[in-house]
C-alpha cells in the first residue's frame, strides 16, 4: 500500500506470447497487425524498446506446452485460427531484448511439471545472469491433456496434485539458487589461480516424492538468485501455493468486486508478506471517444469466433462443439483452469450459452476491453486500483503495435500528470524496481530458510 496521502504507483506489463495469436482472437488477421512476424528477432527487440520507452515494468510472456485441442476434439480451429500455435520457446528470445534494452523487466511462463528443477534451475540462472537481473518466472502447474500427452504421460496429474508437486519442485530449486553456492563463493583469483573456493559451494541433497537432487548448482550466483516470482492461479489451492511462493500474482479482469475480493484473500494468506497483484485489462484508446469507438468497432470485424471457442474450450475444460448457440452449457469436473470456469459462471450469468460466451467476447476474448479517450481511460485503471485493490496491469495486445504505441502516447502522460505513473525507472534489479527493497528474497519469504552461509 502506499504511504498516507501518496497515491498508488500503478504498474505496467505487456501481456504477449510468441505466436500470431494470443488472447484476443482474430487480430492478427488486421492489415496493421504485426504479429504473425513472432518469428523474427527484431519482432522482439522492437517490442522491447517500445515497452522501455513507455516504462514499462515488464514484458510477461506467457506459454503452454500443448496446443489446444478440446474444440471439436482435436487441434483443426487451433490451427486454422493460429490460437497460439505456431509458439516459439519464449525463453530464447530474452537475451536478444535485454540487450536491446537497460530497465525492462521480463516475466517467463514455465511449467514445473515436465522440466527437472535441476536443468531448470541452471537455465533461469542464466537468464538472470545475462540480464543483470531483469528476469521473473511465471509458475504454472499446466492444464493441457495435450501437454502431458506430448511429454510421455496418458493425461496430466490431478488439479491439486499438480500444486502438491509444485511445492516440492518450489523447495528444490530454492535450495539450487539459494543453497548451494555461498555469496563470496567465486573469487576470480587469478594470481592465486583460485576461480571459485571449494569451502564455498556445497551439494545439495533433495529427496522428495517427485524430485531426488544431488549435486551442486552449475551457476554462481546470479545478480536476483531467485527470479522474480509470478503466479497465476485464482483456485482456493492456487491463491494457497500463491501465498506461499509468489511475489506478484497475475488474476483475470472480469469485475472490480469481484477481482477485489479475490486480492483481499490473496493479501491474507500472504501477509505479513507483501505481494503485487496484476490484472489483466485490454485497452483500445483513441485521441476522442469516437475515435477508441471507431478503433474498436475495426478490430472487433477481425474478430475469430471459431478460434475464440477454440482457446476458450481449453481454459474451460468444455467442449463447445457439443453445445449449440442456445444451448445451456453445463461444466463438469475439470483439470483446466478452475477460476476460468468460475469466473465464466459470475460474468455470464446462470443457464450461460455459447452465444452469450461469443457476444461477451468483443474482439475474440472473454476479457471485456476498456475503450475511451486518454483520460476515460486513465480514470478506468485507476477505479481499478481503488476499487479491486490492485497494483497494476497485464495489458494483452490487439492490433500490434499500434495499441501499445497509442498506449504509450496517450495514457501515459495523463498516469504521469496525475502522479500514478514513474516517470523514470528506479535503478537496480526486476525486484529492486517493482519492490524498491533488495536484489534477493527478502528474509520473511520461505526460500530463505536454505541459505544457511
Amino acid at each position: 500500500m502506499p504511504a498516507a496521502g501518496r497515491p498508488r504507483e500503478i504498474r505496467l506489463n505487456a501481456f504477449d506470447m510468441a505466436t500470431p495469436g494470443h488472447i484476443q482472437q482474430g487480430m492478427w488477421t488486421h492489415p496493421r497487425d504485426n504479429s504473425a512476424g513472432y518469428a523474427r528477432l527484431e519482432h522482439w527487440t522492437g517490442l522491447a524498446r517500445t515497452l522501455e520507452r513507455g516504462l514499462f515494468d515488464g514484458l510477461f510472456l506467457a506459454d503452454i506446452l500443448g496446443v489446444y485441442d478440446v474444440h471439436g476434439g482435436g487441434p483443426a480451429a487451433a490451427l486454422r485460427g493460429g490460437v497460439q500455435v505456431p509458439l516459439i520457446d519464449p525463453l530464447m528470445i530474452v537475451p536478444a531484448m535485454a540487450a536491446a534494452t537497460t530497465h525492462l523487466g521480463f516475466g517467463v511462463t514455465c511449467n514445473t511439471a515436465y522440466e527437472p528443477p535441476y536443468l531448470f534451475a541452471r537455465r533461469m540462472s542464466t537468464l538472470d545472469h545475462l540480464t543483470g537481473g531483469r528476469i521473473g518466472w511465471n509458475i504454472v502447474t499446466g492444464y493441457l491433456d495435450s501437454a502431458a500427452r506430448a511429454l510421455g504421460y496418458d493425461a496430466q496429474m490431478q488439479h491439486d496434485d499438480r500444486y502438491d508437486l509444485a511445492d516440492e519442485y518450489m523447495d528444490a530449486v530454492y535450495a539450487l539458487w539459494e543453497g548451494s553456492w555461498a555469496d563470496d563463493a567465486v573469487k576470480r583469483d587469478a594470481a592465486g589461480r583460485v576461480f571459485t573456493d571449494p569451502a564455498r559451494v556445497r551439494r545439495i541433497a533433495h529427496a522428495g516424492r517427485q524430485f531426488r537432487i544431488d549435486a551442486m548448482h552449475l551457476c554462481e550466483p546470479s545478480p536476483q538468485r531467485t527470479p522474480v516470482l509470478y503466479q497465476a492461479g485464482a483456485s482456493d489451492r492456487g491463491r494457497a501455493f500463491a501465498a506461499r511462493h509468489a511475489e506478484c500474482v497475475f488474476v483475470n479482469g472480469t469485475r472490480p468486486d469481484v477481482v477485489g475480493r479475490l486480492v483481499a484473500d490473496l493479501r491474507a494468506r500472504a501477509a505479513p508478506r507483501p505481494i503485487q497483484v496484476f490484472v489483466g485489462a485490454t485497452v483500445v484508446v483513441g485521441r476522442t471517444a469516437r475515435e477508441a469507438r471507431d478503433l474498436l468497432t475495426d478490430y472487433a470485424a477481425h474478430a475469430d469466433a471459431e478460434a475464440t471457442l477454440a482457446h476458450a474450450s481449453a481454459s474451460l475444460g468444455i467442449d463447445f462443439a457439443r453445445f449449440g448457440m442456445d444451448e445451456p452449457v453445463t461444466a463438469g469436473p475439470t483439470q483446466a483452469i478452475r477460476s476460468n470456469v468460475e469466473a465464466m459462471a459470475k460474468v455470464a450469468g446462470p443457464g450461460w450459452t455459447k452465444r452469450r460466451l461469443l457476444e461477451l467476447s468483443v474482439l475474440g476474448s472473454r476479457q471485456p476491453p476498456i475503450v475511451g479517450d486518454p483520460v476515460q481511460v486513465a480514470d478506468a485503471l485507476q477505479a481499478w486500483v481503488a476499487e479491486a485493490d490492485v497494483d497494476g496491469f497485464n495489458l494483452s495486445r490487439t492490433v500490434m503495435p499500434e495499441c501499445l504505441e497509442a498506449f504509450i502516447e496517450l495514457v501515459v502522460p495523463v498516469l504521469q500528470d496525475r502522479g500514478v505513473y514513474k516517470t523514470a525507472y528506479a535503478p537496480g534489479t526486476y525486484r529492486e524496481k517493482l519492490f524498491g527493497t533488495g536484489a534477493r528474497l527478502p528474509d520473511t519469504h520461505p526460500a530463505a530458510r536454505v541459505r544457511g552461509w
